[in-house]
């Protein structure tokens, strides 16, 4: 097949869910078929991160948006009652480089990433399959829920708008997929058009429980410039993510401010280290108020931060679809702590795989008894080990992709 891929970023490098999504989809279909790459991007996009695709795309196309202009299309959107992030994204300039490139390829079959890019291809002749990812407009209601004044109300009219997206997928596409059955299930359904369940994986080469770091001069309770590396030895406590994404700036806050209390009232030299890049001034004055809290910032290898960690805690309380960073500690091995949000889409059986808790006392006593008792932490570390492996491989994982891909060009040349 020739499969033209369409996404609103440029899926590299891979500090966000939606790129490590895309990076690995395309590498395992480019394995089999001929893949072409049209991608929008408000960043510029460096010759070495396009290098980074080139391997796996017969062409590549990105076009730069400029935020000026993204952002009158985002008023106009809300004047004209649609989607404010759909409205960043569809600007006339991406519109005509799509049809440009789309005749240029002449696909055999269009797969979109995210309602954001749905009507980039809405007008497209060649089948089309979408992938919400995600469900943005079950993101955004949680984020409506933790919310104030006017960003509440904000947050309420795109809730409104994604939903109506989301639900107009089904007359444009010719097949859905998404990440977990709790996102699919928060999609108002039209039509018999089922949302096919593809799921996210993880490097298994990449992630592994062997690596191991040397000390450095480095103590807790800093904020680390973005090259320190690699990271001290120890820390008790890991917390990983893009922090400037919304649902990890909250988790980061929550963690810290309501749970470590609890933690620090019985185990008071316990240690936190918040890694990911882009931190929030609320995340790094996390580490400013308590030496006992670190904040790295961006890392060139992630793996030192978990490598670096006794334990992984994910408490999440906003956001949607599959914690990547779940499944990276646990390919490392680490024992993991988390939400029934973030446990819903990954299906990790509680106290087996992962322990799970949902408020700031029970978290906390999740995250002593891992602490305190060997026993128990070599346990989750290695049956949540063994569970992304049966379940969450790469190749896997697209294969379900390669699958749907296959049955709509079926489909559409025996019509």
């Amino acid at each position: 097949m020739k499969i033209l891929v369409v996404l609103p970023r440029f899926p590299y490098p891979l500090e966000k869910g939606d790129k490590l999504r895309a990076y690995n989809q395309i590498v395992e279909l480019s394995k089999h078929h001929t893949v072409s790459l049209f991608c929008l991007s408000h960043q510029r996009v460096s010759e070495e991160q396009i290098s980074a695709l080139r391997p796996y795309c017969a062409d590549i196309r990105v076009v730069h948006l400029n935020r000026i202009v993204c952002y009158c299309h985002v008023v106009r959107n809300w004047f004209t009652a649609r989607s404010l992030q759909i409205g960043y994204w569809q600007t006339s300039r991406a519109r005509h480089a799509y049809r440009s490139f789309e005749r240029k390829i002449q696909p055999d079959i269009v797969y979109n990433q995210m309602v954001r890019t749905m009507y980039l291809v809405s007008r497209s002749k060649y089948p089309k399959v979408m992938d919400f990812q995600d469900a943005l407009s079950m993101n955004t209601e949680r984020r409506m829920d933790h919310s104030r004044g006017l960003w509440r109300y904000i947050l309420h009219y795109e809730f409104k708008m994604l939903r109506a997206a989301e639900y107009k997928a089904f007359s444009i596409f010719d097949a859905l997929t998404i990440i977990s059955e709790t996102d699919a299930d928060a999609i108002p359904h039209k039509r018999n058009l089922d949302i096919a369940i593809v799921p996210n994986g993880v490097d298994f080469d990449h992630f592994t429980p062997l690596m191991k770091v040397d000390r450095v001069d480095s103590s807790p309770g800093q904020v680390l410039p973005t090259t320190h590396y690699p990271l001290p030895t120890h820390f008790d406590i890991c917390f990983c993510g893009n922090m400037a994404y919304a649902p990890n700036v909250n988790a980061s806050n929550y963690l810290v401010s309501q749970v470590m209390p609890l933690v620090w009232q019985r185990r008071p030299q316990t240690t936190v280290l918040l890694a990911g890049a882009s931190p929030k001034h609320s995340v790094s004055r996390l580490a400013a108020a308590d030496r006992r809290v670190t904040v790295s910032g961006s890392l060139p290898d992630i793996r030192a931060a978990y490598a670096a960690s006794s334990i992984f805690v994910a408490p999440m309380q906003i956001g949607s679809g599959l914690q990547n960073k779940l499944l990276e500690a646990m390919s490392m091995q680490l024992p993991c702590v988390t939400t029934s949000i973030a446990n819903a889409a990954l299906g990790a059986q509680p106290g087996t795989h992962i322990l799970v808790a949902d408020t700031p006392q029970t978290l906390a006593d999740a995250i002593l008894d891992l602490l305190q008792d060997p026993q128990l932490s070599s346990s989750i570390a290695q049956q949540g080990n063994t569970f992304v492996r049966q379940h969450f491989g790469w190749p896997q994982a697209v294969a379900k992709l390669e699958t749907i891909l296959n049955e709509v060009l079926e489909s559409k040349q025996t019509r």
